[in-house]
């Protein structure tokens, strides 16, 4: 089958263009509109394009035709653009405002407009979520030609019967460094070797956005730009139809929906969406694939469990999200056990999907949109039915937190209400289903193996104090977030300043008192004392800033401290005296000065960058911190003695003896180093650390092993490892790397099987997993009894005059664990503080 289309896609005959492989099938084209190989000078497939001649081009197309506008709905974290280009006939067009407020009553409970045959149907064409999956943004391009320029009556009917709106790369900062890379190793002739450089991408290669995060993961915790802009475009248009384009392995071949079966024992989803539409599409990629050859796979290891992918999402909006997987040649041309597989060929069966889907939706509309209606109907029907009225939340301790949680409720258009000091959620609106996302628990599944995360409840996450309540009173409605942070301005004082540490900013304010030389301390143990706001009683970790011990004078000590205020929303009082009413004064020596951490991380081959990622971006866009990242390559010639900090994320640690104990030296120094998920078990297992790893009940080996059928050997393996849940932990509030939090019971999320002991060390276990652990998301009954339960998620280990922070679980995972984030933090400023009894 590929060495038959490789013929055909790399034998043309002089006559034909490269293009005519793809689009033979949609002529005529109207000539005035530039072809892609016209414009970028080659034939697609033949090169790979930049995100910045993509974009050009796609510009080119809005600027030459009637049929097409272009729209920039935000830039990545490296000011790439990411836009939109919407496709239709130019009356269409010209009547897209009025097209778009008849489309948008379909979503709308409160109205029963009936009309689902004439209103054109809104298809988004979204591509290149993973950068180094690259056929489908080529494919993209010859789409937006297709339906701009062809002249053929199957467009012309398409174009009458919807708004196409193609987002042509939903990942450029990643699809560029893939693209980079692809083009530099590029030979010539081919090299399908796959041991080739172009097919073996350096690290941390190109899947990943500019801070290493997976965007396909991003959609329900929209942390990055990318995701942050789609959202908000999403929410203005509400497509019936969303694509998801991806790649996989080079030796498998082309997987469309209908997925696996869902994880979930019962899906908020409702079963025509995963049941009736998805088969409904699935006969028409058959017969596509079909008749150019192809083969394809369906109801296969993919599953739509957790809502954030871009073929999920939308699921949960009333529309269809369909997910593409084509066979990758990761590069030009590449070897494999059918023969040798094409970049033209990858980006064909892209490309023949993009116009099915079209056909499909345009052919199906009635039932679409009839399908939309229904859906945020019975969503109130949904929770009409249920006895929960409403979730009320509040912290109140950490507004700067709450605040972030409620950004991200807004972000999905959920209702959030204030009623006196908490916020109130409300079940019966519209998006009843993303309120039960962000809410709702579970501990029952149908199926055991998932694709990704088994638990998403988001206001764990974020460690949100939040209960389900039968009756509620909502209160004001909340719109923005812009004034739920309201702090009292400071007083200049001449003796100190505190600064209220249980606050998820108070690092941050740290951190830039730090950067302008203002020594601050911590405080060690609670204390009242009276403040320009009165008696108030101060928790662990408290900021102290004395004034008359600063290099700086008083004035411009004042402007700083101010200044981190303003910017940081955290609370700070001003006090005259040393003297508290209760607990250690302000000069005890419980109140100790906070080293500023100089801190680095070992990045490169073997280590996890979705981890790493994390940590980059947590310092670089929250605190606003350096860290300094070393490539494995120069960990020999790295001068370690620069730094008092080193964060070691979960990977495969290939570092020698010598290596091992220069880590070992530094650390016994007097210096921290922070481990994370394997790196942790890393230290134990190379003895490090004199810690050891739960071991769970022994297996006796003379017992003869239970028969089992061999082809369910993958699933029963599969369902041991912890794909991601969330677990409750103990946390010893006095300890340094509690500082901040208030509850001794906090969540955590576990993606990984390491299982730290607790420490021999009666001081060094700060958080351990309780009797009761499970919050939401599948384990093994094995798992959670023998190995779960005994063990810690996080432990300090001293290393000579140094010590050791071994994370067991993620605290950053996908830069949305505000409830964590805090743990890692003070690791990194309250490291060295950390003394562990003999």
């Amino acid at each position: 089958m590929f060495k038959k289309l490789l013929l055909v896609a790399l034998c043309i005959s002089g006559t034909l263009s490269a293009q005519d492989y793809f689009l033979e099938k949609y002529k005529p084209f109207n000539t005035e509109i530039p072809s892609p190989e016209q414009f970028l000078g080659y034939g697609i497939g033949e090169h790979h394009t930049r995100h910045d001649l993509i974009v050009a081009y796609l510009t080119k197309l809005a600027e030459v035709s009637e049929r097409a506008s272009i729209y920039e709905y935000g830039k990545t974290h490296e000011g790439r653009k990411l836009v939109i280009l919407t496709i239709t006939t130019p009356e269409n067009l010209q009547n897209l405002d009025n097209i778009k407020e008849q489309h948008l009553a379909f979503t709308d409970p409160s109205k029963s407009v009936s009309n689902y045959n004439d209103v054109p149907i809104f298809i988004n064409l979204a591509y290149n979520v993973h950068g180094n999956e690259p056929s489908s943004s080529e494919a993209a391009l010859l789409a937006a030609y297709t339906f701009v320029a062809s002249d053929s009556p199957e467009i012309s009917k398409y174009l009458n019967n919807s708004i196409i709106m193609v987002d042509p790369t939903i990942n450029p900062d990643g699809r560029d460094r893939h693209t980079q890379y692809a083009n530099m190793y590029q030979g010539s002739p081919l090299v399908a070797d796959p041991q080739d450089a172009e097919h073996n991408e350096y690290w941390p290669r190109g899947r990943t956005n500019h801070y290493w995060f997976d965007l396909n993961r991003d959609w329900l915790l929209g942390i990055n730009p990318e995701s942050r802009g789609k959202l908000t475009w999403y929410h203005e248009w509400y497509p019936n139809v969303v694509t998801d384009f991806h790649e996989m392995g080079s030796q498998s071949s082309y997987f469309f929906e209908p997925m696996k079966v869902n994880a979930s024992q019962d899906p908020i989803m409702p079963k025509e969406n995963y049941e009736d539409l998805n088969n409904l599409f699935g006969d028409y990629f058959a017969s596509a694939l079909d008749s150019i050859g192809s083969f394809y796979f369906t109801k296969e290891v993919f599953d739509g469990t957790y809502p954030g992918y871009g073929s999920s999402y939308p699921d949960l909006q009333g529309g269809l999200g369909l997910l593409f997987e084509q066979a990758s040649s990761r590069g030009h041309k590449q070897k494999t056990k059918f023969g040798e597989i094409t970049f033209p060929f990858t980006i064909r069966n892209q490309f023949t999907s993009s116009i099915t889907t079209v056909r499909a939706a345009v052919e199906n509309k009635g039932m679409l949109r009839k399908y939309q209606q229904d859906f945020f109907k019975s969503a109130l029907g949904n929770a009409s039915r249920s006895k929960i009225r409403g979730y009320i939340f509040k912290d109140d301790y950490d507004k700067n937190r709450e605040k972030a949680f409620i950004d991200k409720l807004l972000l999905h258009k959920i209702d959030v209400y204030k009623s006196g000091n908490q916020f109130v959620v409300p079940t019966n609106q519209p998006q009843y289903r993303m309120v039960q996302t962000m809410f709702e628990t579970y501990s029952k599944y149908r199926d055991s193996v998932y694709y990704d995360a088994s638990a998403w409840s988001v206001a764990n996450f974020y460690n949100m104090k939040y209960k389900p309540v039968t009756s509620l009173n909502k209160g004001e409605k909340i719109t923005t977030t812009a004034d739920l942070v309201k702090t009292s301005t400071v007083k200049k004082t001449d003796y100190a300043y505190i600064i209220n540490y249980d606050d998820y900013n108070a690092t941050t304010a740290l951190n830039y008192l730090q950067q302008n030389e203002i020594v601050v301390s911590s405080s060690f143990k609670p204390f009242t004392t009276t403040t320009n706001k009165g008696l108030t009683t101060f928790n662990y970790g408290t900021l102290v800033i004395p004034v008359s011990l600063q290099k700086k004078g008083s004035d411009d000590v004042f402007k700083l401290v101010q200044k981190a205020q303003q910017k940081f929303q955290v609370d700070v009082h001003s006090v005259n005296s040393g003297y508290s009413n209760k607990g250690i004064d302000l000069g005890s020596r419980y109140v100790s000065p906070i080293t500023k951490p100089k801190a680095m991380m070992l990045i490169g081959d073997g280590v996890r960058s979705y981890e790493a990622g994390e940590v980059w971006h947590l310092l670089d866009t929250r605190v606003h911190m350096p860290i300094t990242k070393i490539p494995m390559r120069n960990f020999n010639r790295a001068n370690m003695d620069k730094y008092n900090t080193l964060v070691m994320v979960s990977g495969n640690y290939n570092l020698n003896k010598k290596q091992r104990e220069k880590i070992k030296t530094w650390v016994s120094k007097g210096n921290t180093l922070i481990t994370i998920g394997s790196a942790s078990k890393w230290v134990i297992n190379k003895k490090l650390v004199n810690e050891k790893l739960t071991e769970g009940a022994k297996k006796d080996s003379s017992e003869i092993a239970e028969r089992k059928p061999y082809v369910d050997a993958g699933e029963n393996i599969g369902k041991e490892s912890v794909g991601g849940a969330i677990f409750k932990v103990d946390l010893d509030l006095t300890h340094p790397l509690a500082f901040g939090y208030r509850d001794t019971q906090i969540p955590v999320y576990k993606n990984n099987s390491v299982w730290l002991a607790p420490s021999k060390n009666e001081y060094a276990t700060v958080a351990k997993y309780t009797q009761n652990p499970h919050i939401d998301g599948f384990i093994t009954k094995k798992n959670k009894e023998e190995f779960l339960k005994p063990s810690a998620s996080l432990v300090v280990s001293k290393v000579g005059r140094g010590r050791v922070v071994l994370f067991a679980d993620n605290p950053n995972f996908r830069g949305s664990w505000y409830g964590t984030n805090r743990l890692f933090l003070n690791a990194l400023f309250l490291g060295d503080k950390i003394r562990i009894p003999e």
